[in-house]
């Protein structure tokens, strides 16, 4: 099995996100894990998983889906983005390999422009160009002045391009400070960030979510078994605190592994929302 991650550029308009997961769902062989959306970010996280051809399509349908009802000329939200489906990674699971994975995301991107004319940029361990590894430095304005993986034109006029990539488990973990002021939660990310000289494997930006009038620490943790998560956790704590201000709290978005959850139980615990059900191995035999 491989898992498909999908972010979408819509997480305000429940019918728009409903049919893009309909479409997600109804790809046979497919098991819908789950999804989530987030009004500040304006983005929804879909979860699936399935044999490689099933979960090719399913990642092409919903992005289809996407491309068809998100019009990103007129989008607002706090999060980045370049596309209305703006990043697919593909994850091997532990009986598929991580070039089944890379195959799985260019066949993906191939399909993707052939049938709805969506530009693809391949990032991380599908990337055909090195400097394109990283995601954050494709999806940029103007992506890197290089021509698109695939396709003629650098975006579609209303759906933008889609990064798609294939990489190892990523945990995304976002932390709620107890200040509305944003420019806190930017210096609390350089301190934790890899690319700041923080934690290697860390990737954080700083946020202020309208709905909550909080600032937030929105991470990405990359490789979870080469990160000390509570180290982590202490490091924007102690931050936070030197800047005059608390965590308030702390959210999961998607799913984790089960070894994660083993080597750091309390890490997530914090998490307001997690329950046994966000282990994506209790969620895949749930759901079998």
């Amino acid at each position: 099995m491989i898992e498909c991650v999908p972010n979408f550029s819509e997480g305000r308009d429940p019918a728009v996100v409903g049919a893009i997961v309909d479409a997600i769902a109804g790809t046979p062989a497919v098991v819908l894990l789950g999804w989530e959306s987030d009004a500040d970010h304006n983005r929804s996280v879909v979860t699936f998983a399935g044999p490689a051809e099933a979960v090719v399509e399913g990642a092409v349908r919903g992005a289809g889906k996407a491309s068809e009802l998100i019009d990103l000329s007129g989008h607002q939200g706090v999060h980045p983005r370049v596309g209305a489906a703006d990043v697919i990674p593909f994850v091997p699971l532990d009986d598929s390999t991580m070039e089944e994975a890379v195959a799985a995301a260019h066949r993906a991107g191939e399909e993707l422009w052939r049938r709805f004319h969506v530009p693809v940029y391949f990032y991380e361990r599908a990337a055909r160009i090195p400097e394109r590894q990283r995601l954050e430095k494709a999806r940029r304005k103007g992506f890197d002045g290089r021509p698109p993986d695939v396709g003629d034109v650098s975006a579609h006029p209303t759906a933008g391009a889609s990064m798609i990539g294939a990489r190892g488990f990523l945990i995304a973990f976002n932390v709620d400070l107890a200040t509305r002021d944003v420019a806190i939660a930017s210096d609390v990310a350089r301190v934790i960030r890899a690319s700041s000289g923080g934690f290697p494997y860390v990737k954080a930006i700083g946020l202020y979510l309208p709905s909550r009038d909080r600032a937030q620490v929105s991470m990405n943790l990359t490789n979870f078994a080469a990160t000390p998560l509570e180290e982590v956790y202490e490091s924007i704590r102690a931050a936070a605190r030197e800047r005059g201000t608390d965590v308030a709290a702390s959210e999961i978005i998607g799913f984790i592994p089960r070894r994660a959850f083993e080597m750091a139980p309390e890490f997530f615990r914090r998490a307001e929302n997690f329950d046994e059900s966000r282990i994506l191995e209790t969620r895949i035999s749930r759901q079998a």
